[in-house]
């Protein structure tokens, strides 16, 4: 709806970017006259705000408008077809332009925009920073910095500008999903540069990532992000892709990414909440409440034995008809507590005086009261198969399939082929309302904080883990196991037909 219509610069454009970095001068003894303040611009705000028109009106700027002979302008990006989407922005303005086309020759198979007035050109670049050390440009515009492996890229091109006078290198991506990487790290320093501009006056950031623990849903948040919302932005659109990833977790990753510009992981939220809260099935006072229903019924366990200080998971799944109960035992060291009630408001204390978690002794896990407790399930559940990681060591694994009367617990790491499986019948349980957690408090936690990780090689693989906010104290081994035991019942899917017998108790 925009083609063939003029570039007028909207308030925020003309306000927030080209009138801050094209305004302020000062005077420079070096050449002997005022030259432009700021040579480095950051802009990073959510994707279709007109990013790629800004960068070539700036570029077709400092080509022609700029005051400058023999001016180089680069166009440079992860590689020459991403930095093409710029230029063909910026040859198709020349192209509509009565005047512009009058002055500048556009060479599209080269990729080069020539002005024969001040034997100026503006060009697409290669990638490579080797290649790119002999230039001497007036202006670089830098798309998608996200996409850079390294800075190697942007350093060489940032050395090679000293001897202009007045320089500028415009940078304008989406974030990206790795806070680590090098983009991620000019993120930060960009933020304390926004938040202290004295640090380097030379630099004009224009940062629009919306806070991480603003509503992503909420559409007063969506603005701020997308400044040209409602205008070259379709609001409807945007509804849309809210709706479908607030029903698929695996997308609001990338929802938050690039329609809210927050930086994110590669790592994705995975339990849609409010399913799971849907599959409460009755409430349980206690993980005692009924447990009596189920006893002597076949089922399937899955155990991760945490490092010592920390907490120990064991699931047992109870089909029932179309139901799945789910029932979880969950351990951890006295010493462990008050860390995990100082991040939790004290929900932890509160949580083992109701059974839903037990507290032991000591500053590590107290493997004797595991046994106990497992060997009670095997007292009552017909245990048909179990899943445990490895890392929970074998003497461990030998004493929990000799007390759950097992032929061989199935113990393996915890890689995209072997969690796949369980965690995709876990989610089916859920969408399909099948699943029945009881209103297990420490589960919700898990499956409320659990996020996914995609293979690189097959996005198809998945295996949980954990946040990356891991002080917070969110724990996700509930889901593990779980998944675990849904693994061990798709790979012996026994049924029992035997009648519920009485429950033994285990001293």
């Amino acid at each position: 709806m925009w083609a063939r219509k003029a570039f007028d610069l909207r308030p925020w454009q003309d306000e927030e970017l080209v009138r801050p970095v094209f305004g302020p001068v000062v005077w420079s003894d070096e050449f002997d006259q005022y030259v432009r303040q700021i040579r480095i611009v950051w802009i990073e705000l959510a994707r279709k705000q007109g990013k790629s028109e800004m960068l070539a009106g700036i570029a077709l700027y400092l080509l022609v408008a700029d005051g400058e002979e023999s001016a180089e302008i680069y166009g440079a990006a992860c590689d020459r077809d991403q930095a093409r989407k710029v230029f063909d922005v910026a040859a198709r303005m020349v192209q509509l332009s009565p005047l512009l086309s009058k002055r500048l020759t556009v060479k599209n198979h080269e990729k080069r925009i020539i002005d024969e007035k001040t034997g100026s050109f503006y060009e697409v670049i290669a990638a490579d920073a080797a290649g790119n050390l002999g230039h001497n440009p007036h202006g670089i515009v830098f798309d998608e910095i996200l996409t850079q492996p390294n800075g190697e890229l942007w350093d060489s091109l940032r050395t090679a500008m000293g001897t202009r006078a007045q320089a500028l290198m415009v940078a304008a991506t989406t974030p990206g999903d790795d806070p680590n990487s090098w983009c991620g790290r000019m993120h930060d320093e960009m933020e304390r540069v926004s938040e202290e501009p004295g640090r380097a006056p030379h630099i004009h950031v224009f940062l629009r990532n919306t806070p991480m623990n603003a509503d992503p849903f909420d559409e007063r948040n969506w603005k701020h992000a997308n400044p040209a919302l409602g205008e070259f932005l379709s609001l409807s659109a945007l509804r849309q892709e809210a709706l479908e990833a607030r029903n698929d977790p695996s997308k609001e990753n990338s929802f938050r990414q690039f329609r809210l510009a927050q930086w994110v992981r590669q790592a994705t939220r995975w339990m849609p909440m409010r399913l799971y809260d849907d599959c409460i099935g009755e409430p349980w006072m206690d993980p005692e409440y009924r447990r009596d229903s189920l006893v002597g019924l076949p089922a399937w366990a899955g155990f991760d034995l945490a490092a010592k200080f920390d907490l120990t998971s064991w699931c047992v799944l109870v089909p029932v008809g179309d139901e799945v109960h789910a029932l979880w035992r969950c351990w951890i060291p006295e010493s462990a507590l008050a860390y995990l009630d100082k991040h939790h408001d004290g929900q932890w204390t509160r949580w083992a005086r109701k059974g839903w978690v037990t507290v032991t002794e000591g500053d590590v896990v107290d493997y004797q009261r595991i046994y106990s407790d497992v060997a009670q399930d095997a007292a009552d559940f017909r245990l048909v198969a179990v899943d445990a990681d490895q890392w929970s060591m074998a003497p461990v694994i030998q004493e929990i399939e000799a007390r759950a009367g097992v032929w061989e617990i199935q113990a393996y790491n915890n890689t995209y082929q072997h969690m796949t499986g369980g965690m995709d019948k876990l989610m089916e349980l859920v969408r399909t309302g099948r699943l029945r957690h009881h209103g297990n408090p420490i589960s919700r936690l898990a499956f409320d904080s659990v996020e996914v990780r995609r293979a690189p090689y097959n996005p198809e693989l998945i295996r949980p883990d954990k946040p990356e906010r891991d002080k917070s104290g969110k724990r996700i081994d509930p889901v593990v196991t779980a998944a675990m035991a849904c693994n061990a019942w798709m790979r012996e899917p026994l049924e029992w037909t035997e009648p519920v017998r009485r429950k033994v108790v285990v001293s």
